[in-house]
């Protein structure tokens, strides 16, 4: 276990943001479904990435690697029968279906804090499909079997999209077409990002309204040259720290991006802090900030920076979208709470709403609960704070941005 410790101070400098993990294991993916060769490029890798990268080895992608730079030459071919997600969710519910077009019994495990996490996969609904699925009471270690033959399927969308990101990566490859009717969906700009990298690799599915998607069988994947976006959801800790402690630029995002994480940008702007958007990057600075209201319900990984936000607002900001922090890392909104409160500042939860009252973070030990995004926050909002924050368990930053510490370490205090 490594810690970390944290002084308040003025910072300032230009930082290259990571590679998207959200764009990067999409492209893996949709690289090993693709009979051809693949080039994906990127700036940065992280655990979760690293995990899809065994996931595809292991189920027949051959691998090499350039510089920063993979050619993935892919068709499922499975080298091994069980496959190991690492703590990546994403991959666990993406692979639940992809699985189903190996035409054999694959178990899928992970380690760590992904071995407690829900999957919220409908078993019985993917029956229809020709998916059959054995939990471990809704938990990893999970078996997938059966011969995904495509058909018609309702899935409630409201705990993650991540089910539904699996289903339209898997079912092109399905002998028949296929229907997907989501209810309460939420984290709609990640079925964005999903349906975009499915068009980047020659796939067709048709949205309508985010409530019924269509897929038409026996699609073909394309190999493709992608280059990885930088990240919105790790970049959003330093332009909330430029905020926070003084001014920094991040170069590598795109403002076009479907990240949803983007709206940290919006979140900033209602606080106050000095944005400005250029052709050398994002820049934020520190001016007077006070609190706001922020629904983060589509961009629920945004909670942990937006609550590092608010601690140095002045009043009370209040946050919506409670309900989507449970199935995390850790149950973000009971940690958060938990500690932030050591370091004095004071939050309530009521329902599906967060409420942070501002303050001047306050010295203390404080602990991660190993969730990456829980580290990172407490970091940044030690730099706008009266004294030192040590953080334990701080290694777990990379499961998303491996480089956080370096990254932060790179910027002048002054």
């Amino acid at each position: 276990m490594i810690q970390k410790t944290i002084y308040p101070g003025k910072i300032k400098g230009t930082l290259f943001a990571p590679s998207s993990k959200s764009t990067m294991q999409r492209a893996l993916v949709a690289a090993l479904l693709s009979e051809g060769v693949s080039e994906i490029e990127f700036h940065s890798l992280c655990n979760d990435v690293l995990s899809v990268l065994a996931v595809i080895e292991d189920l027949g992608a051959e691998i090499t690697r350039i510089d920063n730079k993979f050619i993935i030459k892919g068709g499922i071919n499975p080298q091994k029968l069980t496959i190991n997600c690492g703590e990546s969710g994403l991959c666990s519910r993406i692979f639940s279906s992809v699985a189903a077009s190996t035409g054999q019994k694959i178990s899928i495990t992970g380690k760590g804090s992904l071995l407690k996490r829900n999957l919220t996969i409908p078993v019985e609904e993917f029956q229809a499909l020709g998916i059959h699925i054995e939990t471990t009471d809704g938990h990893l270690p999970l078996t997938v079997c059966g011969t995904l033959k495509g058909g018609i399927i309702e899935i409630d969308g409201s705990h993650t999209s991540q089910v539904l990101s699996g289903l339209l990566m898997a079912l092109p490859l399905a002998a028949e077409d296929s229907e997907i009717h989501v209810k309460n969906l939420n984290s709609k700009p990640y079925i964005d990002l999903t349906i975009d990298m499915l068009s980047e690799f020659g796939i067709w599915v048709m949205n309508q309204n985010y409530e019924i998607f269509k897929i038409t069988g026996n699609q073909k994947y394309r190999p493709a040259k992608y280059i990885s976006e930088g990240d919105w959801s790790g970049a959003a800790f330093f332009l909330v720290a430029a905020a926070l402690a003084g001014e920094v630029t991040i170069r590598n995002l795109s403002v076009f991006s479907k990240q949803a994480d983007r709206a940290i940008i919006e979140a900033l702007k209602r606080a106050g802090a000095a944005v400005s958007i250029s052709e050398d990057g994002i820049h934020v600075q520190k001016n007077q900030l006070k609190a706001f209201a922020f629904d983060a319900s589509n961009c629920p990984d945004l909670f942990p920076p937006l609550v590092a936000l608010a601690s140095g607002c002045e009043g009370i900001t209040t946050l919506t979208g409670v309900d989507r922090l449970p199935l995390k890392e850790s149950n973000r909104a009971k940690t958060l709470l938990s500690e932030f409160s050591k370091i004095g500042i004071k939050i309530q939860i009521e329902g599906n709403l967060m409420n942070i009252e501002g303050g001047s973070p306050q010295s203390a030990t404080v602990d991660s609960h190993n969730d990456h995004r829980i580290a990172m926050a407490l970091a940044v909002a030690a730099l706008g704070g009266q004294g030192a924050i040590k953080i334990e368990n701080a290694q777990c930053v990379e499961k998303s941005y491996a480089e956080f510490w370096d990254d932060l370490g790179k910027l002048k205090f002054c």
